[in-house]
């Protein structure tokens, strides 16, 4: 689909990511309503992109669908609004597990579901981008949610693209690795000298192309990040042998 011109719904604006795929979105001409839970944030990157505020809570019900009525005259989705940092397992509530689930699966799902209902009906084209992770291929310590709920991610996104095929309803899973000054590389998560990273940057140049020619999957990652990754879908247990053997348990755990 074409950005110029595009009305684009875009969640989770208020993070790292997401100010980057909104400035390169409005750069490329589109008009954007960017939603989150920081009205202060939202509204500052809304007067440098000319955008709409739309302050919603993804984990709030009520929030959740009131957003889907901005959906109606919307071309192009990107549900870019994620949480992680999980906890010790032993420490994990229930509370935090629906809050996770709701944020970063149920939430893009319902969403991605009203647009392209609402394009159908409409009978007009649509894009949808859901941005995962590295994280939704392979497992790693101490974030057995964040797991979760990428490979969900993942696996509804390559199969409802299946079944939009011939409606004319594109959607693609944009997948960062690490990115310098988002996610966990910025919490002080202390990463292998021989981990490359990406930047935010990155990931928006992968949600541009994601909207323009609809592929599958995007990876933003250096090659061997996301061999590896690749590597852990085939093979978990020697995936998580070779993270062991590097250090990569532990880290995980001493964050």
């Amino acid at each position: 689909m074409r950005i110029d011109g595009a009305r684009i719904l875009l969640t989770g604006a208020s993070g790292g990511l997401g100010g980057s795929i909104a400035r390169e979105l409005a750069l490329r001409g589109a008009e954007l309503v960017l939603t989150a839970r920081s009205e202060a944030v939202l509204r500052d990157l809304a007067d440098r992109t000319g955008g709409e505020v739309e302050v919603r809570d993804l984990s709030n019900r009520d929030d959740l669908m009131a957003l889907c009525e901005s959906l109606a005259d919307v071309d192009v989705l990107v549900a870019n609004a994620g949480v992680g940092g999980d906890l010790d397992p032993d420490r994990i509530t229930t509370e935090e597990i629906d809050f996770v689930l709701d944020v970063n699966l149920r939430a893009p799902m319902i969403l991605a579901n009203e647009f392209a209902q609402r394009r159908t009906e409409a009978g007009k084209r649509g894009q949808v981008v859901m941005v995962g992770s590295l994280s939704g291929l392979v497992a790693t310590a101490n974030t057995s949610l964040y797991n979760a709920t990428k490979f969900g991610l993942r696996g509804y996104t390559l199969a409802i693209r299946q079944d939009w095929a011939d409606r004319g309803i594109g959607i693609s899973l944009v997948a960062p690795g690490f990115i310098h000054t988002a996610g966990m590389a910025a919490e002080g998560m202390d990463l292998p000298k021989f981990v490359r990273t990406k930047s935010p940057q990155d990931v928006a140049d992968a949600v541009v192309r994601a909207i323009v020619t609809n592929p599958a999957e995007v990876f933003v990652s250096p090659f061997e990040l996301r061999a590896s990754a690749l590597m852990g879908t085939v093979a978990p247990g020697f995936s998580e042998a070779v993270q062991r053997r590097l250090g990569v348990t532990e880290m995980a755990r001493e964050r």
